[in-house]
This record gives structure tokens, sequence and C-alpha cells, in this order.
């Protein structure tokens, strides 16, 4: 496993042009439309597309040429002399209906796939947070379209994709890594190589299984402390400097006062919403049962915060599921 946190400065554009990737972006929500504005602001040609009219005029504005269709973006990107193609995506099976296109037999117009229009020998990078079956298949589809591809699913909400200072997760060849380095290091801050393609989103669902366990302990501690009569101040000044501290504590504090940037300060306005939290889960869930490893606090997380997400969790940030403890608490007399 390798490690970079080295980071290109996106404030300057290059001296030169000639030698950089064009780059095809399909999918400029609000991950992707700010990865892509820091790829055109560092001096890269982006060709991108998204199915939302509003995304495409956001990433206009941001320097993002835009294409008709993400088959467009991927050959116009192919008329370059190297070309570099990335999708974030919600879910696996629209990477895959990306990928593939359509004939037009499910009565749809037919869509030409990612995979027919790019140049042989395309590098694909997919950011996107997809079932580890998913992940396989993508792979398979890309390599048996003559394609070369990474899995390089990202951490750090929408703040870091903003920023510019995602934690990226890179499965691949090291060949493959090396040659999309120099746009993972615009993107990312900490890049870290897990080994071959499909081990970037491997590390992405286990430190995911991590995170949304260690915030129902952090969230638990904190309401049991409130009926034991300890100040959020007092337990957080223990834990932080003992042997609970994590990021879940000292960073996205579920609690507001004791960490003043943490979404709890404002009413848990998402920096990473409780449904993606859901959602990551259910991969790790899926995972678990794939593996058959004994994951009973990674299960039993993923049934918190499904039904967290099922509310208004969904649009919070993921810290709050507090709230859900605290309303499912019995009241003291």
């Amino acid at each position: 496993m390798t490690e970079t946190s080295h980071r290109t400065d996106t404030s300057d554009t290059p001296a030169s042009t000639d030698f950089l990737p064009t780059i095809a972006f399909i999918g400029l929500g609000n991950m992707g439309g700010p990865m892509a504005h820091n790829l055109a602001a560092a001096g890269y040609r982006v060709i991108g597309f998204d199915l939302v009219p509003e995304a495409l005029e956001k990433a206009r504005a941001a320097g993002v040429e835009i294409a008709a269709s993400g088959a467009e973006a991927v050959r116009s990107a192919a008329s370059a002399p190297q070309s570099l193609v990335i999708t974030m995506l919600p879910a696996g099976r629209h990477v895959v209906g990306a990928l593939k296109g359509s004939d037009g037999s499910d009565g749809r117009d037919p869509v030409e796939g990612l995979l027919a229009a790019a140049a042989p020998n395309t590098l694909f990078m997919d950011c996107s947070t997809i079932a580890v079956e998913d992940s396989v298949a993508v792979r398979e589809l890309t390599t048996a379209a003559g394609h070369r591809v990474l899995d390089a699913p990202v951490s750090g909400g929408t703040v870091g994709a903003e920023a510019g200072t995602l934690a990226m997760m890179v499965g691949g060849a090291a060949e493959d890594v090396a040659e999309a380095m120099p746009v993972l290091e615009v993107v990312g801050k900490r890049i870290v190589h897990c080994g071959p393609a499909g081990n970037g989103l491997a590390a992405k669902v286990c430190n995911n299984m991590i995170l949304g366990a260690s915030m129902i302990a952090v969230s638990e501690a904190f309401v049991l402390g409130e009926k034991l009569g300890l100040s959020n101040e007092a337990l957080f000044d223990v834990a932080s400097n003992a042997t609970g501290q994590c990021w879940a504590l000292t960073t996205n504090c579920p609690v507001p006062g004791p960490v003043p940037t943490s979404p709890a300060n404002r009413d848990f306005k998402p920096g990473f919403a409780g449904a993606l939290m859901a959602k990551d889960l259910g991969l790790a869930k899926s995972a678990i049962e794939t593996t058959g490893i004994e994951g009973r606090m990674g299960l039993l997380a993923e049934e918190i915060y499904a039904a967290f997400a099922q509310g208004e969790g969904g649009t919070k940030d993921f810290s709050g599921i507090i709230e859900l403890i605290r309303e499912q608490s019995t009241p003291t007399a």
C-alpha cells in the first residue's frame, strides 16, 4: 500500500497544458461538480455531463465544457492525445448502465455506452461508492472492452470536494495509478494506493463501517453522560484526550460547543448526510454477508442508520443520530 499527501495547488493554472489529459467527467452532482471545477481551475480541459440541468449550469459556470451526453463527452475527450474518463454516480447500476449503454430493446431510446465511445486503452476512473459486486462488474466490463480501470472512492464530503482535500482510496495497477496521480492530487489531499482494482472500494466500505459505528458509540456516550449529570464539555475534554479519542468525537462532535465547526452547531446541516451513511453501511452489510465474517457491530450500525435515514435524518448530517438516540432513550424521573 502506498500513500501520498502531496497536492497540486489549484489556485494557479500550470504554465503549459500541452501534456495534460483531457478529462470526460460523468456525474456533476454535489461531489462530482466541485471535483470537475477544481480540475478545470488547474488547467485541465474538462468535458462533463449530468442528467440534472442545474448541475450542468453550475459546472458550465465553473469552466467545465458541457456535452450533450456522456458518450459525447468521452468521444470529445478521446480526440485529444491523452484522455481520462471519471465517473461519479449515485449507485452501481448507474455506473454499469453508463458504461454499457442501451440498445433500445427496453423500449427507450438507444443510449451509447461510455466504453464504446472511448479511444482504445483509455483509463477509466470510477470515484463512486458502490457495492463490491458492482465494482467487479465495472472492472470486468471495462477490461473486456480493451480499457484500463481504477476505482477511487472518496471521503471528505462536499466540503472536501470543494476544497480539493478529499481522501482518496485507489485500487488498480501501479502504472495506472501513477498516470492518474496528477489528477488525483488536484482533487485530493491524502491519496492511498490500496492495491489492485477493487481494493479502493473495499477500503472505503471498511472505513465507513468504522465511522458509522464510532459515531453511534460517541453519541450514546454523550446521551449517557447527560443522564448521569455530566456536562458535554467535561466529557469531551476527558474523551478527546483519553482512549475514547476518535474522528467522530474530535472533528464531527455530535453536540454543539466543543467543536465549533461540527454540524451539531448548525442544526446538523450535512457535510455527510445520514442517507449516505445508511447507503455505505448497506454496502458494508452486503460485504459482510458475502464474505461470511462475524460483523455484528457493522450489521447493527447498518440497522440503526437505516432507521435514522427513513425520517428527517436522511437529509441531516449523520452525526444527527444523537437525536434518534435521545428520542429512544427512557425519560428519567
